[in-house]
């Protein structure tokens, strides 16, 4: 495929900061974090946890183990299944993006070191692929291993932290912002992808015609024209894109051209006529109504709001 459809899907989210913590925690202990609106990564550096999602089973993590949560989901993250469980905010209060923390429970039992980070970005900006990604994906020790510049950087984060090193805040910011990107692009090159967005990113077909929509939204596009730009027949890849994506193709375009629309109605002067035709459509009203039907308001409130917030 020509294209790079990783960096699209992530280039829009434009990152507001990191929040970023060390724990040291020995057994027993539990914390338990509620939904934020940011990415969430979980290094294992020594010992081990548990992380959970509500509703889910336990999945144990083990030294050298990442974690990552695309959307921050609330979680639990204990020394094992069972295990007596605080609020996140008892433990770390506050929590702002730029700032670091080192988090110490004490217990009897045996340790666990974890660095933690929150990538704090605009919900409005991600991508209709991005919101498709699962609330939690886990790379194991050989999976990050198969990505040297991921394992090698955590690795030398981690030591970072102990020596204490001159710029330590800014070098831990920066290596958390790379250590996202390169965990998806792992999670995307590991072979049995359980998630279904990400087996779409991987297959040829649904993947050239997913930066299609991601880069030319602007364009006429009909499922038989995006089928065409996949190299696969109407039945086909209208089948493979809604089993793998979780939607049918024109909502997909439509939710793309919905978030272009949002961007330009937020960070432009451009008349509703002129972010229409930007995004595809050659009707002012056919627009007002669309976008009416997808955000739940007018482009004029929507613009009034964003520009007051």
């Amino acid at each position: 495929m020509d294209g790079d459809l990783l960096s699209d899907l992530l280039a829009p989210l434009r990152l507001r900061g990191v929040f970023h913590s060390r724990w040291q925690a020995r057994a027993p202990w539990g914390v338990r974090g509620e939904r934020e609106s940011c990415a969430i990564v979980h290094y294992v550096q020594d010992g081990g946890c548990v992380v959970r999602l509500p509703g889910s089973d336990p999945v144990r993590l083990g030294p050298g183990d990442l974690a990552v949560f695309p959307h921050g989901s609330a979680h639990l993250l204990a020394d094992a299944p069972g295990s007596p469980a605080v609020p996140l905010e008892t433990v770390l209060p506050g929590r702002e993006p730029g700032e670091m923390r080192t988090v110490h429970i004490d217990g009897p039992g045996p340790g666990t070191t974890m660095l933690c980070g929150g990538l704090h970005y605009e919900a409005d900006a991600a991508a209709p692929l991005y919101r498709a990604l699962p609330p939690l994906l886990v790379l194991d020790r050989p999976a990050v291993a198969a990505e040297p510049l991921l394992g090698d950087m955590l690795a030398r984060l981690a030591g970072e932290w102990e020596s204490g090193a001159p710029g330590l805040r800014l070098v831990a910011v920066r290596a958390f912002e790379l250590a996202y990107v390169l965990a998806l692009r792992a999670a995307l090159a590991r072979p049995g992808r359980d998630a279904p967005v990400l087996r779409a990113m991987g297959h040829p077909g649904v993947a050239a015609a997913l930066l299609a929509v991601q880069r030319r939204y602007a364009e006429p596009w009909t499922v038989g024209t995006l089928a065409a730009e996949a190299g696969m027949s109407r039945s086909a890849f209208a089948a493979a894109f809604r089993e793998l994506v979780g939607e049918a193709p024109m909502r997909h375009l439509t939710a793309r051209r919905m978030q272009e629309a949002a961007r330009l109605l937020a960070e432009t002067p451009l008349p509703h006529s002129g972010v229409a035709r930007r995004v595809g459509y050659h009707s002012t009203v056919g627009f007002h109504l669309a976008f009416k039907q997808w955000h739940g308001t007018t482009p004029g409130d929507y613009r009034r709001r964003r520009r007051a917030a």
